[in-house]
């Protein structure tokens, strides 16, 4: 079911998808994709999942798309009990195995923490998460009291410095 040796230890690791499910009596599982387009999921493997509160290698025999994702069956899983106790579980890839961002390209995780400032000086807070709209990516920043949510778009993001953890923004403190 899950390979005998845990991830190095302190890496950061990325989830890029989720066992959501069991799929029939024969050890099978539903997996739901993070990745755009969901197909890429397919190509960041092997995956680790978090197993007696060890990060593991899971090892998967067979995946197949279904609906909007896919059905996989892991090793040595072979009976809806079994796969049950995967259900719910997160599947991680470390961040070094995705490839690399192309020029002013980030990926989100990136992004998270980072400190955001106003062109002005002053201090927005920081990058809680992100999430796509359709139209472009909107940063949800807090600062303990207040939430902002700024367009992820070129007319005001004016630099990303991931190297000093800053994001500077073309934005109204007010807003």
């Amino acid at each position: 079911m899950v390979a005998g040796t845990d991830a190095d230890a302190g890496q950061a690791l990325i989830v890029v998808g989720r066992i959501t499910g069991v799929y029939g009596v024969r050890g099978w599982v539903r997996l739901a994709s993070f990745t755009d387009p969901v197909d890429n999921l397919l190509d960041y493997r092997p995956w680790l999942l978090e197993d007696r509160g060890q990060w593991r290698e899971v090892v998967i025999d067979e995946v197949r798309p279904h609906g909007k994702g896919f059905v996989a069956r892991i090793d040595s899983c072979e009976d809806r009990d079994e796969a049950a106790r995967f259900a719910g579980r997160d599947l991680c890839i470390p961040a070094d195995r995705l490839p690399a961002a192309e020029e002013d390209e980030y990926y989100w995780f990136e992004l998270e923490g980072l400190k955001v400032v106003g062109t002005d000086g002053i201090e927005l807070g920081r990058v809680d998460h992100l999430f796509a709209t359709g139209a472009n990516d909107v940063m949800v920043v807090k600062d303990g009291t207040r939430e902002r949510l700024l367009p992820f778009i070129a007319d005001v993001i004016v630099e990303v410095d991931r190297s000093e953890g800053l994001i500077r923004v073309d934005w109204d403190p007010e807003l």
